[in-house]
């Protein structure tokens, strides 16, 4: 057993659910293998509590480091805001300026609001939307964090939200007064959303721009109508897809402007920091709400954007994430070929996954994450791409996974059982309780 499994059985006893990310937990790779805690990243590499070094094919810190792990342009710029303070009783001016280059790159916004995390970035979107509107009821469609607002999703139906990233969500502690102010629709089924609007008095629309799939038939502009022509409020959520696939949010890769947008992840290349942009008939009403928190104020986030903001837009970052994912997605399809393997590829380039269509699916995602890690590969089935990806960390990858896809393709012609080849449990799919 590595330092990294010692270390995370402990946590188990000590910090419910053994972290602070469901993400992270061992059980969501390799359950009783899985390194779990790292001691160094840099590039696209990560270094374990034993030392060992490991390339990482895998979420980049939950898509937050589209330059990579310790970016030194980035780093830089933090280090020089610790050497001067990070916190004052005086405002910090970053937060002017990169409330600025957010309206810069979003024109149709006007004003900002920035916090730290998505969660609470996505709650702070949806009182302002909530008071500009003077509705309660929420129209649904993506994940969006854990906060009551969303969870009560759940309160009618606990398979509400099982269509949206995470399975399996109770909403036990939620107040069941929230029950029916979130309805759920499902994405490219704008007739599910023109039901809800008929029978419901919906003041928000939120949604992500696009995960697995693209619009289609118009959808997005569909969705903006709906929203105009009822005097709804529309979100759209990016902050996974932000940055992703254009200088900015993924909505004007469609031309289809919502009245707010929320961003993260990326945007601070590993450094804490989101913001909610948006029109100011809308973010005014801030001023008739509370909205304020004592750490939206430090002074790390903000430099860590500007910095970041200002990297990508010199290398295009956008552009290589996106076709270093295009790549994998169709080398992926290839292998499947290969070996007749029923290989589904989907999400966005730069954060592109596939699936082997099988009922042993959860096993064949076990085996690929076990034999990888002895290969020194961190991996699953999904790959959020960096700009430190290189053709080199692809190729290793892939000369790895083809012998993997060879003995699934015997075991999924019944001639080899995947059970004899995995050493531990399966790993967990959606939210599961942690003994």
């Amino acid at each position: 057993m590595n330092s990294g499994q010692k270390l995370w059985i402990k946590s188990k006893r000590i910090i419910p659910g053994g972290n602070m990310l469901l993400s992270k937990r061992s059980e969501m790779f390799l359950p009783d293998q899985w390194p779990a805690y790292f001691k160094k990243a840099k590039g696209c590499n990560v270094w374990d509590l034993d030392g060992r070094k490991y390339t990482d094919m895998s979420i980049m810190g939950i898509g937050t480091n589209i330059l990579g792990y310790g970016h030194d342009e980035v780093d830089e710029a933090v280090l020089n805001v610790v050497k001067n303070g990070n916190m004052s009783t005086l405002n910090c001016p970053e937060e002017v300026f990169l409330s600025e280059k957010l309206i810069e790159l979003h024109p149709w916004a006007d004003m900002v609001r920035l916090a730290r995390t998505g969660g609470e970035a996505n709650s702070i979107a949806i009182r302002i939307a909530r008071a500009a509107s003077g509705k309660d009821k929420v129209a649904v469609c993506g994940y969006h964090g854990w906060h009551d607002w969303y969870l009560s999703a759940n309160l009618e139906n606990d398979n509400n939200l099982s269509g949206h990233l995470l399975p399996g969500l109770n909403p036990k502690g939620v107040p069941q007064d929230l029950k029916g102010s979130v309805i759920p629709f499902s994405y490219n089924r704008i007739d599910e959303l023109e039901t809800i609007v008929q029978n419901n008095d919906i003041g928000v629309i939120k949604m992500e721009v696009s995960r697995n799939n693209k619009p289609h038939d118009n959808f997005l502009t569909k969705v903006r109508k709906i929203s105009s022509d009822n005097n709804i409020v529309l979100i759209f959520d990016e902050c996974t897809s932000g940055f992703r696939q254009s200088n900015g949010g993924l909505h004007k890769i469609y031309g289809v402007e919502p009245d707010m947008a929320v961003f993260g992840k990326a945007l601070g290349n590993g450094y804490a920091i989101t913001a909610v942009i948006g029109k100011e008939e809308v973010m005014n009403v801030v001023q008739s709400t509370f909205i304020s928190s004592t750490f939206w104020t430090e002074r790390i986030g903000p430099a860590a954007a500007l910095k970041t903001l200002d990297v990508m837009k010199r290398t295009s970052s956008w552009e290589l994430i996106t076709h270093i994912g295009e790549g994998i997605g169709k080398r992926w399809k290839d292998l499947g070929s290969r070996y007749q393997l029923p290989v589904k590829v989907s999400g966005l380039p730069s954060m592109v996954g596939f699936t082997i269509c099988s009922d042993n699916w959860l096993k064949y995602k076990t085996y690929i994450t076990q034999e990888m890690l002895k290969n020194n590969i961190l991996a699953s089935n999904v790959i959020y791409v960096c700009t430190e990806h290189g053709q080199k960390e692809i190729d290793n990858y892939f000369q790895v996974l083809e012998l993997i896809f060879k003995i699934l393709a015997s075991c999924e012609n019944d001639n080899l059982p995947i059970d004899s080849l995995l050493e531990g449990p399966v790993c967990h799919d959606g939210f599961k309780r942690l003994n």
